[in-house]
Order: C-alpha cells, then structure tokens, then sequence
C-alpha cells in the first residue's frame, strides 16, 4: 500500500482580504503662485528641501512697489494735511454760524469740504495698505510645511499670477487614492457614512500597502473618505486611506497595492492547498476514509487564505485529504496515511480587524 500523507478538514472563521490598486497623493498639495508680477531675483530654498509655514521660497524684484508704496504714503500725508485744515476751518465756523455771524450756505460748504477730505484719508489709506500688500507679496512664503518641489521658473524670468512656481506637498501623513465598485459602495455605504460621521472605530480594519518592488510597506494605514459621486465612465468611486509616513519613504504619485481584511467567512471549510488538483479548470480532492480508501471528489473552491483553501462544496468537517502522494493513488485504492501536521488558518484579529467599510466579496480573493 502507498503511503501519504493526509489532513484532516476543518472549518473555522477565516478573514478574507481584498485588493485595490491606487495611488499615493500628498495629504496636502499646494501649488505656489505669485500674487504680482515682476522678475524673479531669487530662489531660497534647494529643490526638494523640506520647508516650514512661512518660509520664503521666492523673491520677486521689489524696487517697483517700494516705489507705488513710497507714492502712496506721500498722497495719504497730503490728504491728512487738508482734512487737518477742514477741520480747523470747521471748529472756527461753528461758533460764527452759532452767532449767525456767518450764512448757513458758507458754513455747510465747509462742512461737506472736511466730510470729503475725511473719505480722501480713508481712500489714501487704503491705497497705503493696497501698496505694503503688494511689497509683501514680492515674497512668496509657503503656506504649509511639507517638501517643495523642483522649481518649474528659473532666476531672472518674468513672472505673473499665472505662473507655477512649484508645488509644496505635506507628505507625513500620506494619502492613498484608489477606485472601488460601485457595487462595492453600495453594499457598504451604511459603515462608510457613519464612518465619515463618527470617526475612526476599532472594527475598521488596516489597510496594507504593497509597493512596486513588492515590499510591503512598514506601517498601518486606515480608512479616510470616499468621494462625493461615482464616475459614470468607470462606474467606481474613489476611496481614499491615510498611511504614517515619519521616514518621508513614500512621495506623491506611487504606485501602490492595497490590502485589507474586508470580511470574515464564517464557518468555512478549509483544506490544505496542495491537497486541490486542477485538471482542465476542475478542481478534486483525494478523500481517504475510515476505511483507509481513496475517493476522488470534484469540489467547488472558494478563496485562498494563506496556505489554506476554502471549499464550498464537497468535503465534510474531519474527513481526511491527501496532501502528499497524490500522483501515485487512484480512486477506490487502499493507502496507509500519515497525519500532517496542521496549519493555524489566520484569524480575524491577526489580520488587522472585522469586516470593513470597503468592499464586497465581489472584489475578495
């Protein structure tokens, strides 16, 4: 008699994870603009170089709005001047009007005259604070800490409102963008929305980023949004997950592999992976039974969880498969079996939570 080696059939709760494809995206991406015009005269930060709020990143030639700024404060001494003189003549015509010294024409006629030289301050002062923007803005700072790009202008090109400067993305954390079904959305919609309600929960699982080299990534991500509406082209709804990025190994615009436990099977029945034969896109197993005889099964498979395979159909919890010599037994021949050391099938809690927010069996594998 041949001997072989068998494994018991068990069933248990396994999670089943699912797959995405997205993109990695700054948590935050600003691009940098100038407010004026003018010629740029410097850059004050090295390409890619990690900036703070406030850091200057660009001078813009400042000599034409220290003039404007120069101009503007000399018009607004002017106009204090005049409404200074307004309002002398004003305090020495009330008491005359008071006495009817004076007609009630010549003393309103002094009177609108302060009133205007008042509105010409207030339109001087503006124009004042109009002209110290502009002088402030011949910096440009950034508005977020975060790592700045490779400058799209050079020193000494004229720039204007229009002109990309370069883009700042704060990158710690890091989002990942990736579409999901709109099949998907739907059955999981409930614990989306309430998800973006209440916050973060313990049930929500970890996501697992693998990146282009096929490393996993060393940190934990979560859950973060889905989008306002489903593209009607593609017919899926974009996702968003948020990663720690401390080390800044991560950039914009990675390819990157999501993997999650989105759901959990229960009592499912699980054979080892080498006890399944495929023949011809059919799938058997080499039963041995009380009886130490070998049934050949046909049996409908499920999805792989680690070394495990889920059968839905054809095997019973405790009957023995074969997992080693199945080349050299037919069905209805005798064997003497040896029992395999069994493999833990992952659990739930091992594989980073409950079921998820995410997704649907449909995209399980």
């Amino acid at each position: 008699m041949p001997e072989v080696v068998v494994a018991d059939v068990v069933q248990r709760n396994v999670p089943v994870y699912s797959d995405w494809v997205g993109t990695t995206l700054g948590f935050v991406n600003a691009d940098i603009y100038p407010k004026i015009s003018g010629y740029l005269v410097k850059q004050n930060y090295q390409d890619g170089d990690h900036v703070r709020i406030g850091q200057m990143l660009f001078q813009i030639d400042d000599r034409e709005y220290k003039a404007a700024l120069n101009q503007a404060l000399g018009d607004l001494g002017q106009k204090q001047a005049d409404y200074k003189k307004n309002q002398q003549d004003l305090s020495r015509y009330k008491p005359l009007y008071d006495q009817q010294v004076i007609s009630k024409q010549d003393f309103d006629h002094v009177n609108q005259t302060t009133r205007a030289s008042a509105a010409a301050v207030a339109s001087s002062q503006a124009a004042v604070e109009t002209a110290q923007l502009n002088l402030q803005w011949t910096q440009v700072n950034s508005p977020i800490d975060g790592i700045a790009g490779i400058a799209k202008t050079q020193v000494g090109n004229l720039v204007s409102p229009t002109s990309l400067l370069t883009t700042v993305s704060q990158v710690d954390p890091i989002k990942v963008e990736f579409p999901i079904s709109e099949r998907e959305y739907l059955h999981f919609a409930d614990r989306i929305n309430r998800h973006q309600k209440e916050g973060d929960s313990k049930q929500d699982p970890d996501l697992e980023m693998v990146l282009a080299d096929g490393s996993t990534y060393k940190y934990r991500g979560r859950f973060y949004v889905a989008n306002r509406q489903v593209n009607i082209q593609t017919g899926t709804i974009k996702i968003q997950g948020v990663f720690p990025n401390p080390d800044d190994i991560l950039r914009p615009g990675l390819y990157a592999k999501i993997r999650a436990a989105t759901d959990v099977r229960k009592d499912a029945l699980l054979v080892p992976q080498a006890a399944v034969l495929e023949t011809q896109g059919q799938y058997q197993v080499a039963v041995v039974g009380a009886d130490n005889k070998v049934t050949l099964r046909m049996v409908k498979t499920g999805k792989q969880v680690g070394d495990l395979r889920i059968v839905d159909e054809g095997v019973s919890p405790g009957e023995r498969v074969i997992t080693e010599g199945l080349q050299k037994v037919s069905d209805g021949m005798e064997v003497k079996p040896r029992l395999a050391q069994s493999a833990p099938a992952p659990t739930p809690d091992a594989a980073g939570g409950a079921p998820s927010n995410l997704a649907t069996p449909g995209s399980q594998r």
